[in-house]
Order: structure tokens, then sequence, then C-alpha cells
């Protein structure tokens, strides 16, 4: 008969290893005022991290699907930060935008468009800037960054290309069964 070992694993001095190496990196993250959550932020060389995270946040109102996580908004806006690097009208663009929509949330609800809680009040932001060529540009340049990254494409039930594989028709296309068969 086989014995099991109910003890644990991790004994009071493996635990206290780990906690005193976690208390420099939630140290320096607090006295920097960014969250662990957004650290990726500053890995940004061109635009702030603010702007960055006004940016995903932005992102998520234009296209809010509440089933993605915010990575995929992340890996969206994540290349502006290099396009902004190679020519300063992109960031003007972005910065003056983002400012922009800051201080519109400032005059309407004292915080800053990132910090607005409902995301009714966020977007009726965005309506005020909807003709601006910072919200086309982010709008139109989102249409390809995000739903063009195929780990995204199963949870919208898009299969892909189908051209190496016959063609749509080939694929079920033609699988109508909720018409009636004339």
């Amino acid at each position: 008969m086989r014995e099991v070992d109910r003890r644990g694993k991790y004994s009071r001095r493996i635990f206290l290893q780990g906690a005193a190496s976690a208390v420099p990196v939630a140290a320096v993250a607090a006295s920097t005022g960014i969250s662990i959550a957004d650290a990726w932020a500053n890995e940004a060389t061109t635009l702030s991290p603010a702007t960055m995270k006004t940016l995903v946040k932005v992102a998520r109102d234009i296209y809010p699907h509440d089933f993605l996580v915010d990575s995929y908004y992340i890996t969206a806006i994540k290349p502006w930060d290099a396009k902004a690097a190679k020519d300063p009208a992109t960031k003007a663009l972005l910065e003056d935008g983002v400012r922009r929509l800051d201080q519109d949330a400032q005059d309407r609800h004292k915080v800053a468009y990132a910090q607005v809680p409902w995301e009714a009040d966020r977007v009726v932001l965005l309506q005020g800037i909807e003709q601006t060529d910072f919200f086309k540009k982010v709008r139109s340049d989102l249409v390809v960054s995000l739903y063009n990254q195929e780990e995204l494409w199963p949870k919208f039930g898009y299969e892909g290309s189908s051209a190496e594989h016959g063609g749509y028709i080939k694929r079920g296309f033609n699988d109508i069964d909720w018409l009636p068969k004339v």
C-alpha cells in the first residue's frame, strides 16, 4: 500500500524567502507610482506611460469586448510607441489627443480619462472628440492592430484564411440548415 505524505511541500523558510523577494519589487513599483499590472507601460520609449495606459482604455472603449483581457488591447497599442518614435507628428497627435481627453475628463468628472469609473461616461467623452484626427487615427489603426491578432480569431469564431483550403464554399459557407428546403 502506498503512503501519501499529506504535509505541505512548502516550509516557513521557503515562504519567507519568497515574501522577502516580493517586497522590493512592490516597493519599486509603489515608488514609481505605477501598479504592477501597469508595468508594461514603462516599456514605452517615446510615449509616456500615462499616455499608453489611456490609449488602452480608449481602445477598450472604442471596441468593447467584455470577454477580452487587456493584454490584447495592450498588444494592439504597443506599436504606436514605435510609430511615435519615427514620426514626431504621430507622437504629437497621440500626446495631444490624450491630453485633450484628460482635460475633458477633468472638466466633467474631476479625474483623468483613465480614472473615469463608468464606461458610459468615457463614451460620452469619446463622442465629444469623434471628429478629430486623433480619434479617427486611433479607431482606424485599432481595426487592424486589434482584430489581426491570430490568438483572438477563435474567440470571435473566425477560423482564419480559407484560400489555402479551397475557399469558404468548401468550408461550411454553403451549410445553411436554418433555411427551409424549397
